[in-house]
């Protein structure tokens, strides 16, 4: 199968901005050098405010183009293809990379001291549940596989509606991503109260509107390369900046704030992640190499192998440019990231080399 070489360079994208993401949080929510954002965040300066706002405000795209490169090479799964044969291809590339991880960052910590006997035996215990203490960054591994589960539900659909209809779906899933801000003026909405979650947008909203968001742009959107470009930048600038400055309103230093609070517009699920995302689609479909370098591949191939243990390499990165050489935010934020990306880009390349690889890396 020829390679889309658009979606190479978007999956490496995306993989490094996951990447400042979690170095971006070590500035304003972490309690130790490796821990992700929790429930309450605190900006020790200016300096901080302005660049986490920067830079992780710019890379909240990362999970959502992820969707969108997913969706945009299976959905909708081929007609003579079953359920159950889709699962079996699906599942059998993401899961056992998945599992492996699961069980890692269970155990390994306790050789450096980072997690207690009890707390690994707790996640142990509780794989089948839900992620460990320390990898809190596979949270995304589980929308993905609802994703992967719905398909063969919303792929005969996708194959037989019309362009306004695909529109429809995608103005409702708009909709809800506004909801976050809504709740702020007018509390619940559309049916929701404390007995019920389930609004009358429900089934509209979270990542499936990527999904087929992805599917309309591929399949109905016929606008030319300059058409492309030119709302591509006009949204992911608008797109960027809403971001960014929902987050730097909010975020004032030497206050303790509630992360879900200042996180608002960080949320994936919102009407401007939506908005720098499509834009940023956009504007990668623009590329019209017939092939990628041949690094670009090799990266594209191993990002979710990057993705999975990025988490092991960032805290040392943290803790030599955050620490030790003491960096401005400016610069080690980025630093921070690119050490990372290139750590884990150049192990999950090692580990390639191994005998049954696929299953450690996918």
């Amino acid at each position: 199968m020829k390679r889309i070489v658009f979606l190479d360079y978007l999956r490496v994208f995306a993989c490094f901005l996951v990447m400042v993401v979690h170095a971006s949080e070590n500035f304003y929510g972490a309690a130790g050098s490796t821990d992700m954002a929790g429930p309450q965040s605190y900006l020790a300066n200016e300096a901080d405010r302005l660049w986490v706002s920067v830079y992780d405000g710019l890379s909240r795209m990362s999970v959502p183009l992820f969707i969108i490169v997913s969706a945009y090479l299976l959905v909708p799964m081929k007609e003579d293809v079953t359920p159950w044969q889709y699962y079996r291809r699906r599942f059998k590339r993401i899961l056992p990379p998945f599992i492996v991880f699961m069980i890692l960052y269970s155990t390994l910590p306790l050789l450096w001291g980072q997690i207690s006997a009890e707390t690994s035996a707790r996640d142990l215990s509780r794989i089948l549940l839900n992620f460990p203490t320390l990898a809190g960054h596979l949270w995304f591994m589980y929308p993905l596989i609802s994703i992967y589960l719905f398909t063969p539900v919303i792929s005969p659909w996708l194959r037989k509606t019309t362009p306004k209809e695909e529109l429809f779906f995608i103005a409702l899933f708009a909709l809800s991503t506004c909801m976050p801000y809504l709740h702020r003026w007018f509390g619940e909405l559309w049916g929701e109260c404390f007995w019920n979650e389930y609004h009358a947008l429900w089934y509209f909203s979270g990542y499936l509107g990527y999904v087929v968001l992805a599917h309309y742009i591929r399949v109905h959107l016929k606008w030319d390369r300059s058409k492309r470009l030119a709302v591509g930048t006009a949204l992911t600038v608008v797109g960027a900046l809403w971001t960014i400055g929902s987050f730097y309103v909010q975020a004032v230093p030497g206050v303790v704030h509630s992360t879900p609070v200042i996180e608002i517009g960080w949320a994936m699920c919102t009407i401007n992640c939506v908005i720098v995302t499509a834009g940023t689609f956009l504007l990668f479909t623009c590329i019209r190499s017939e092939e990628a370098p041949k690094m670009v591949t090799e990266m594209s191939k191993l990002s979710y192998g990057v993705y999975l243990m990025h988490i092991f390499w960032l805290g040392l990165w943290v803790t030599v440019f955050k620490v030790d050489l003491a960096l401005p935010t400016v610069s080690a934020i980025p630093c921070i990231a690119f050490a990372t990306f290139v750590s884990c880009f150049i192990t999950a390349k090692i580990i390639s080399y191994v005998p049954g690889s696929k299953w450690i890396i996918g």
